[in-house]
């Protein structure tokens, strides 16, 4: 049997207090409705259809190819917004699934048990439940004496008894196909002037449809996006997963509770991550590395045995054993070779350190090539901008730079050279000469290996 989905998505999310669509804010640095997405389409093989409003063009943009979206115009509830997907779907499918698109902790594995189920259940409808500590906004399960589903009862208009319930209608589904599309147009108007999709259980029932489902034991799979509060538990949630997962690869993380790991994200066995460190990615770590505490790291390769002590990381690259930090900021371009070492408080952007280069700390190199072995002494400055633009800096191999030498772009120094402290080296300098001054002048020539 084949199976399309349709994904809910098209609430205003009032309660986020927020200008931007509910499902449009960031769970592990993926909007909420891109997991709903992509859970859907594990699920079924083929794109889901995303329900949205007439004003939420930019979940159009954000889910691109990986999803169809189709208006609801009038806000008429769940049951009139699955409505909207009917001329779409009807006849295209022996089963639809229906899932929410602020759930995004909802398991790919869940959806996939809620279809196997329904594809053996001779009724209509096989639906998700679950036995809860807090009802979390969802309708309560009303069984009959047997313990069959009867009716599922929206918190809006439960009665107290109904209320203390705790078995919940997880809100998704999935129907067989036929059925669901013939009986969508007999949903009641509820007392809120909506069409709730699960009046259709009733519907079912009355018809002598048996109702199978779907138990999900894990509750923090079933946690809805309403409010902050309920995005920070989600991330929580997420962020253990996640931790959980490269622990039982082989990274050490010593707190994984003041660890954030992004999903896009890989690291090496044996390499040690330290508290309150943040990995965005797409970033690849190598094996046996020491990564933190107090570090930030996104968008970058760092090869193995290297160490990021308290430092800033963005867009960079970090070959074998390069060891910088407390306080290093790489920026965008940077590329540390084999060996590097960075002292604190410096700053590389848009430049390559060659193998063995040695940083001094608080120095800054930008838009810079530096030779291997070369030695950048403390304060050393690239002044790379001239108030109009970059200028580049090129320094040979086995260069000296003494400390706070500033080096005034476009400059070239040659191999095996030294600039004396202080200097302000505003021209080329050949291999093997020694400067010093303000501005910087040739002091005299150097042997090889001096």
């Amino acid at each position: 049997m084949n199976c399309e989905s349709v994904i809910l998505a098209a609430g205003l999310g009032t309660r986020m207090k927020s200008r931007i669509p509910k499902v449009l804010h960031t769970l592990s640095e993926r909007p909420l409705i891109w997991w709903s997405v992509q859970s859907a389409y594990q699920a079924t093989g083929r794109n889901p259809l995303v329900v949205i409003g007439p004003e939420d063009a930019e979940i159009r943009k954000v889910i691109g190819g990986s999803a169809d979206c189709i208006e609801q115009r009038e806000r008429l509830g769940t049951g009139h917004a699955v409505m909207q997907a009917a001329e779409r779907l009807r006849g295209k499918s022996d089963l639809v699934l229906v899932t929410l698109g602020d759930m995004p902790l909802l398991s790919t594995e869940t959806l996939k048990d809620l279809i196997h189920t329904q594809m053996s259940n001779d009724g209509a409808i096989t639906l998700t439940t679950a036995i809860v500590s807090k009802a979390r906004g969802f309708g309560r399960i009303l069984r009959d004496q047997d313990g069959g589903i009867q009716e599922i009862i929206e918190e809006a208009h439960a009665t107290p008894d109904q209320m203390a319930i705790r078995e919940v209608n997880v809100s998704a589904y999935c129907f067989q196909a036929q059925w669901f599309w013939e009986n969508l147009s007999y949903l009641p108007l509820s007392p809120k002037g909506e069409y709730y999709l699960t009046d259709i259980v009733g519907l079912a029932v009355e018809q002598g449809s048996i109702i199978k489902w779907v138990e999900i034991t894990d509750e923090n799979e079933i946690i809805g996006i309403n409010t902050r509060e309920h995005l920070a538990e989600a991330q929580a949630v997420l962020n253990e997963r996640i931790n959980r997962t490269w622990m039982l690869s082989g990274v050490t993380i010593i707190d994984p509770k003041t660890t954030y790991i992004g999903p896009d994200v890989e690291i090496g066995m044996d390499t040690t991550i330290f508290p309150n460190t943040i990995i965005e990615g797409p970033t690849v770590i190598g094996e046996d590395c020491r990564v933190g505490p107090s570090s930030f790291i996104r968008g970058s390769s760092i090869a193995n045995r290297c160490k990021v002590f308290m430092s800033v990381v963005e867009r960079a690259v970090l070959e074998d054993e390069v060891d910088i930090g407390p306080y290093a900021h790489l920026r965008t371009g940077a590329h540390l070779c084999r060996g590097v070492h960075m002292g604190n408080f410096g700053e590389v952007k848009n430049s390559t350190l060659g193998p063995g280069v040695k940083m001094g700390h608080f120095s800054y190199v930008g838009d810079s090539k530096i030779g291997e072995d070369t030695n950048v002494s403390a304060g050393v400055i690239t002044c790379n901008y001239d108030g109009e633009k970059k200028n580049e800096t090129v320094i040979g191999e086995d260069v000296f730079l003494g400390s706070d030498t500033m080096l005034v772009a476009p400059l070239t120094i040659g191999k095996g050279a030294r600039t004396g402290a202080g200097s302000v080296v505003t021209k080329d300098v050949p291999e093997y000469t020694l400067v010093a001054g303000v501005p910087a002048r040739g002091i005299r020539k150097l042997k090889e290996n001096e």
